[in-house]
């Protein structure tokens, strides 16, 4: 799984440059089959790394650009009768591939947002009472503006949710915005970007990651730490049980990728706050104080102690 891991990410880091925590992360999302939430500004590269995951699996991809017209039915599918055979044939939306790029997805209504609730929790799409089951393994990657810019939606909680882990690229330094400016202006790297793995060894890695041993007293450290969040003043909306199972998942893929069969303490601490963050609602009196969902995050980190690593 390292081995594999490794590839994604150095194929990943040749069109994002000077970013390897985030390429981490998404490739942490597609070993745990989780959804990855990036947030941050235009410009800064979000569709760029989405596309370049989705080009180093050899797998089925589609990518919709969300906009405020868009129909539920563009994103699922719709069902088109047929005058020769007198009935109606289901025609599949885009997203039914092994990854699905959701570009700019608070640019569309809420509506539109929440066709994709069944299919990101139950791997699953009902249109017109018929139930169609999804690719496996089934990915959403979904980019978005910062809720401030003009045109954007808010996702729903029950959406946000959903996604296994929410990032934010920023700005590369200065060494790998001039490399940019070097490399970029002549090729695209996107285009020669070939995958390094396909949909069966990805099924087969995700297998593979669940089966981390994942030790009792850090599932109760990992229960703590979600449950802590429910109770500060500070927020009105604490992470759910689902945030609880997600942070396990990404805890053991993290795991995975350092090539250990286990998961220690300091795998839960990194991925806590990409995890957990999103989940939360603030008071208004948090947002008052500049308090922001990952210092409150990194506080619970500084509050709970960890379980002691065997043999430390």
């Amino acid at each position: 799984m390292a081995t594999v891991g490794g590839q994604i990410a150095a194929a990943v880091n040749k069109v994002l440059l000077g970013k390897p925590e985030v390429v981490r992360l998404a490739v942490i999302a597609l070993l745990t089959e989780g959804h990855l939430l990036i947030e941050d500004v235009p410009g800064v590269g979000k569709t760029s790394l989405a596309k370049a995951l989705a080009k180093t699996v050899d797998g089925t991809v589609n990518r919709v650009q969300f906009t405020p017209d868009l129909m539920p039915s563009d994103v699922t599918g719709v069902s088109v009768y047929d005058r020769q055979t007198s009935k109606f044939d289901f025609r599949p939306g885009p997203v039914f591939a092994n990854i699905l790029v959701a570009d700019e997805i608070n640019r569309a209504s809420p509506k539109t947002q929440s066709a994709l609730l069944e299919a990101m929790e139950e791997q699953q799409v009902t249109v017109d009472g018929t139930t169609y089951p999804l690719e496996s393994p089934f990915l959403v990657m979904a980019t978005q503006n910062p809720v401030e810019m003009e045109g954007t939606y808010p996702l729903p909680e029950a959406q946000r949710d959903r996604f296994l882990a929410r990032t934010a690229i920023g700005y590369p330094d200065r060494r790998s915005e001039v490399a940019m400016l070097a490399d970029h202006d002549r090729v695209d790297p996107l285009d020669s970007l070939t995958p390094v793995t396909d949909a069966a060894t990805v099924k087969a890695l995700i297998r593979g990651t669940r089966a981390i041993y994942l030790a009792p007293e850090l599932q109760h450290y990992i229960v703590e730490l979600v449950a802590a969040s429910r109770v500060l003043p500070e927020v009105r909306l604490g992470a759910s049980p689902r945030a609880a199972l997600h942070l396990a998942r990404a805890a053991k893929a993290t795991a995975a990728l350092e090539g250990r069969g286990f998961v220690v303490p300091d795998d839960i601490a990194r991925m806590a706050i990409p995890v957990l963050s999103h989940r939360l609602l603030l008071t208004v009196e948090a947002h008052a104080n500049r308090r922001s969902e990952a210092d409150i995050i990194a506080g619970l980190l500084h509050a709970i102690r960890a379980p002691r690593q065997p043999g430390a």
